[in-house]
This record gives structure tokens, sequence and C-alpha cells, in this order.
């Protein structure tokens, strides 16, 4: 694994945009594994791992998590620029020589992925969408963003650790190993010497806006290429009737569904891994 970066753009000048690469260009198109709204592109580290030999991946730090730049005006904190700043990723994953990409999301990145696959001459091959669709319950949007609003400080990485099973824990059984991997990628160094998570919480802002429920059928609708749809079974943001529904218009999504887990798979179990895996090598 490699880290690198490229820089984005917006009215407010260049961003510095982080991503992690694996593997080596080959055959089979590149993966581009897009994150969820606070997390950052190392959760993709186990199932870039396992893919490493037969893809080439690219795992980005949205703008504002992660390793990425902080933007000066929170504002621009929005789809439109995620879907800029990934556009230029896909420039960058062409170059190594295949014109399609293949595309994992999770949620936030999900969203994102909907949004490029639907586009006129998009490249996106295949689609995998994990635990997001194109209607969100408002309900679930105001949950969430109550915890993206503040921006709380820990004494040390055990205090912050114990924060992370809590707001995660739809995530799923997921191992000691993977939660302090978890910790590793989901922390910054405050001045005053504690911790804090590895995002701008000025992220959360456009959450105060927020008065409906999201609603993209339209977008989905035009989506053409084949959809893996990856639910759990206890997921408050992708409802089970809008999973069945995904599956019976527009692209006709083939749906997984893991029990025991809320919002969303990690993508850290062997048998989620082994899902996007034989997806993508159709």
């Amino acid at each position: 694994m490699q880290e690198k970066y490229f820089l984005g753009h917006s009215a407010l000048g260049f961003h510095r945009v982080t991503y992690a690469e694996w593997g080596e260009a080959g055959a089979k198109p590149p993966v581009i594994c897009v994150h969820g709204l606070t997390r950052n592109g190392r959760d993709f580290d186990v199932l870039a791992a396992a893919m490493q030999n037969e893809r080439k991946l690219f795992c980005p730090d949205i703008v504002g998590r992660g390793r990425s730049d902080w933007l000066a005006d929170p504002a621009f904190y929005n789809y439109g620029q995620y879907v800029v700043d990934m556009a230029e990723l896909i420039a960058i994953a062409q170059a190594e020589g295949s014109a399609a990409i293949d595309w994992v999301g999770t949620s936030m990145g999900g969203l994102i992925g909907m949004l490029l696959a639907a586009d006129a001459n998009t490249p996106i091959r295949r689609l995998v969408l994990n635990d997001v669709g194109p209607f969100i319950p408002l309900a679930s949007l105001q949950r969430i963003g109550a915890y993206v609003s503040g921006d709380p400080e820990f004494a040390d990485l055990k205090a912050l650790e114990a924060h992370l099973r809590t707001i995660y824990a739809p995530f799923g059984r997921l191992s000691d190993e993977n939660w302090r991997h978890l910790v590793e990628h989901s922390h910054r160094v405050l001045p005053n010497g504690k911790f804090g998570l590895a995002h701008d919480p000025a992220i959360g802002n456009a959450f105060a806006e927020v008065k409906g429920d999201v609603d993209l059928w339209a977008v989905y609708d035009r989506i053409r290429c084949p959809v893996l749809l990856l639910h759990g079974a206890k997921s408050d943001v992708l409802t089970a009737d809008v999973a069945q529904e995904m599956t019976q218009r527009g692209p006709r999504a083939k749906l997984i569904e893991f029990k025991d887990v809320g919002h969303a798979p990690a993508l850290m179990d062997k048998l989620q891994i082994a899902a996007v895996k034989d997806f993508l090598a159709r």
C-alpha cells in the first residue's frame, strides 16, 4: 500500500485529497472504494488487502476526512464537490490503462457512486452500494446529524475506542484487531495533547438544514451498469422496503443481506469481502 494525493479544486482554491493505493495495474479494471460520512479510505484496508493481487485499488479520504485537507468554508462539503474530486481520481485510475472502473461505496461513498454512475458516458462498469439507496428517511438523517455535529475530545485512545464502539456498533461483530485498526485511522492529536476524531466537525453543518427525506430515485433509475446492493438487516438508513424496490427498478440491483448488522457492513468480514470480490470478478 502506498499513500498518495492529488489536488482537488473549488472556488476556494486547491485542496489536497489523500488516497491509499493498493496492487498493480492489470487486465481487470481498477476499483475505487469510497467511505461513509465520517470515515476515511483506510476503512477498506482489509478488503483491499484481499483484492490487491487481482486488482489495483484506490481508497480516498474525501476532503475534510482522514489525511485530506479541511476546507476553509464548510459550505463546500457537498456532493457537487465530492463528485468533482472523485472525477479527478477516476482520471488517475484510468491513466493505468483501463477506461472502465469499478466502484465500491459505503453510505456517502455509495451516493457519490450513484451520481457518477447515472451520468452520461460514465466509466463505472460495476457498482457496489454498501447499505445505501436512493431514499433515506429523515429520522436516520437526524440520528446521523446528532453524532456528527460535535467535536468530542478524549483523554486517551482507549476512551476514543469506547466511543467508536458505541457509535459504530451497527457495523456488526468486529474483532478487537478490527477495532484497533479503526482507532488507529480515526483519530487526530489535538494541540492540548488529547485526541479528537479524524474529520472536520464542520462536515455535519449541512445536517442542520435537512428538513425532509432524501429522494434520489430519479438518479437511481438512470443507472445502467450492474449493481450489487449490500444491506445490513438492522439498518435504519437503508430500509428493507427500499432495498427490495431497488431490485425491481432502475438497474435492478442484486441484493445480499447480512443479519445482525445495521448501518453499515464494515467490509472486514470474510463473507462480505467474498460478496464484493465475486460480483466485481464477473
